[in-house]
């Protein structure tokens, strides 16, 4: 049987991984250089092995071999390619091969890599690596078996999907997050390869840089996804609930934003290194506690995997790897304490500490939020519940001063900054802030952490586009281009630093969507009998009918509203409940008008006999700001990532 094969593979790729660490070790410890090239070798294997076995995987999946336990468990043969494919992480075990799989890959692509070539972390990478790779195979091979077999071999029909993951969104959401934890092992490898040798320069710092920021890209993308999907398919009416497995993704982005900021600081000044080698063991380590988080059982989450009895098993490796991580770094005390000091808390070394602050004391609000109902149940006996408010109200601050900081840290002078220099950059901003939010206060807005929010908002904007306007015109005067060659060539020429500023101006846009969605949002829950309407805002909506369909093996029960906006029609809108003969629940299919001014969103809540409905109506503003801004920060990081020459012309201007 074909599975067989696949378990085979991982079981000789955990033999492999078990070799090429001892290899690693001994070799290093007795320079033998070929017994290093032979667990390079094993390197190479293990990455093919998993690549078969993940084949394997995706052809059971492809062809509903149900004899194969996950292939009954997560696919039917009605359900469409797309989603028997991506079944493949539906499940425990598959979303951990997943893991195993592009932890592989990723480890063959670093060892392999020319830059690496001859170097002395070569091999502690490799051991850092390998010591990952055994333990996602020793679980893989004899706790969440992908190919374990059905108790049934007889069975012809599986049991289906869960409808909720039957969306685009959850196609790419895991996918692109499981890239993103698996792509921060990169840097933690190569920061411990430079611990253990005692090569604390910024040499790791520059060979991960890249791989960095994808892993940083990845996981961008995975919450973004998440984001998505959860505002359409969920049927709540919003987008982050700040639940326990959002949250697990969530902060490894707050501090892998704070690493990616601070080595900047290293790698010009030579500072921070204790900081940077903290901020990576704790990014790494939340990506190991995410994953508990998901497979303990500890906390409830609609993204848990409920059947899940491993949670033990991350929480021994997370200790493990963190004692050891905290042993390196304490056995170089010394050597990272060497470096540059502030001059200034007034210097672009101090708000970019400042910034770092503010995302790591919002990843540990977030921490603290998540596990409190934990320590109270292991405390008190009784597990308190912390909701949405204790987050907003925490980290709503927090982040909005995160985002002034933002704003200070292009223009603010490097070592030590000037009145004149405060005065010279600041104050046009500053005046147009001030200037939205009085005009915010004219037009009727009262709430002041709105006012609040969009002049620094205004605040922030402005000087990025100061940053570009001033580079243009440095390039201008410098090679006499014209203003649109010297825009191009200026942000293509210095594609990391003006990526960062894309990236700024995307969170920018993100957060005008977030502010006028949290605060602005309105909601109706009205039942209706035909012909009856429901107004929200200037909208009115007019339910015509109720209608079941069938669609291939789904009943389909859907209502048709005729929308009205200010006295003329607008549209139908028609949300829908999808039955699946396979699954328990229904799948709530929201309807959904969208501009850039606000979303109209319609959910079916109920409907009774005689054809009353219940309707939940939201008007929720600006919502598509964060999508948009979001995908710009995506379109930023590419930019900032993407290799290629830097022309010599690279504009300076005084600060």
């Amino acid at each position: 049987m074909i599975a067989q094969l696949g378990y085979i593979a991982i079981l000789i790729s955990l033999a492999l991984a078990i070799y090429g660490f001892g290899a690693f070790l001994y070799g290093v410890k007795n320079e033998d250089y070929k017994l290093i090239n032979s667990a390079k070798g094993a390197i190479k294997s293990i990455a093919l092995l998993s690549t078969v076995a993940a084949s394997i995987l995706f052809y059971v999946l492809a062809t509903s071999d149900f004899r194969v336990l996950s292939v009954y468990k997560y696919t039917s043969t009605d359900l469409p390619m797309m989603y028997k494919l991506s079944a493949f992480w539906a499940g425990n075990a598959g979303s951990l091969m997943l893991w195993g799989w592009v932890l592989s890959l990723f480890t063959f692509f670093i060892i392999f890599s020319p830059k690496l070539k001859n170097s002395k972390l070569l091999p502690y990478v490799g051991i850092m690596f390998l010591l990952n790779q055994i333990f996602f195979f020793f679980v893989l091979c004899f706790t969440a078996n992908p190919f374990a077999l059905n108790p049934d071999p007889t069975v012809t029909e599986g049991s289906g999907l869960n409808p909720m993951l039957q969306h685009p969104g959850m196609v790419f959401h895991p996918l692109t997050l499981y890239i993103g934890y698996v792509g921060f092992v990169v840097p933690f490898a190569f920061a411990m390869a430079a611990l253990i040798t005692k090569a604390v320069d910024d040499f790791w710092i520059k060979m991960t840089r890249r791989w960095t920021v994808i892993a940083w890209l990845f996981l961008t993308l995975g919450n973004l996804y998440g984001a998505q999907w959860a505002y359409v398919e969920l049927g709540w009416g919003g987008y982050w609930a700040w639940d326990p497995v959002e949250n697990a993704s969530f902060m490894p982005w707050l501090t892998g934003t704070a690493f990616l900021h601070s080595i900047m600081i290293q790698e010009r000044k030579n500072m921070l290194k204790i900081w940077n080698m903290s901020l990576i063991i704790l990014t790494y380590g939340l990506t190991l506690f995410g994953t508990f988080l998901v497979r303990s059982g500890v906390l409830t989450s609609v993204h848990a995997f409920a059947d899940s009895n491993i949670g033990s098993y991350f929480l021994v490796f997370l200790v493990f790897m963190m004692a050891i991580s905290i042993y390196f770094v304490i056995n170089n005390l010394q050597t990272l304490s060497e470096g540059g000091q502030f001059k200034s808390l007034l210097s672009k070394e101090s708000s970019f500490l400042l910034n770092n602050l503010l995302l790591v004391g919002a990843a540990f609000a977030v921490f603290w939020g998540t596990i409190f109902p934990i320590v109270s149940e292991a405390i008190q006996g009784t597990r308190v519940t912390v909701g949405i408010p204790f987050f907003d109200r925490v980290n709503g601050p927090i982040l909005l001063t995160m985002l002034l900081v933002m704003g200070i840290c292009p223009l603010i002078a490097w070592q030590k900054s000037t009145i004149k220099n405060l005065v010279d950059n600041f104050l046009i901003p500053a005046l147009l802030g001030v200037t939205v939010g009085a005009a915010l206060f004219a037009y009727g807005i009262r709430n002041p952490w709105a006012i609040i929010s969009y002049a620094v908002i205004t605040f922030v904007l402005i000087i990025h586009i100061i940053e570009f306007y001033r580079g243009t015109r440095a390039r201008m005067k410098m090679t006499r281009e014209n203003v649109f060659t010297a825009f191009y060539r200026l942000i293509t020429r210095s594609r990391r630093r003006y990526g960062g500023y894309i990236i700024h101006i995307g969170i920018i846009l993100m957060a005008v969507g977030i502010v006028a969605s949290n605060m602005y949002d309105t909601e109706e829950l009205k039942t209706l009998a035909f012909g009856e309407s429901l107004t929200i805002k200037d909208y009115v909506l007019t339910y015509e009918s109720l209608e079941q369909v069938q669609e291939g093996v789904n009943d389909i029960v859907y209502a048709d509203l005729r929308v009205e906006k200010g006295g003329s029609y607008l549209m139908q809108l028609q949300p829908e409940k999808i039955f699946y003969p396979t699954w328990h629940q229904p799948r709530t299919e929201v309807a959904l008008h969208s501009t850039l001014i606000e979303d109209l969103y319609v959910v079916l809540s109920g409907w009774e006999n005689d054809g009353t409905a219940t309707f939940k109506v939201k008007v929720n503003p600006l919502v598509a700001w964060i999508w948009y801004g979001g995908y710009i920060v995506v379109l930023g990081t590419i930019l900032a990532v993407w290799p290629g020459r830097y022309g010599n012309y690279v504009p300076r201007y005084r600060d």
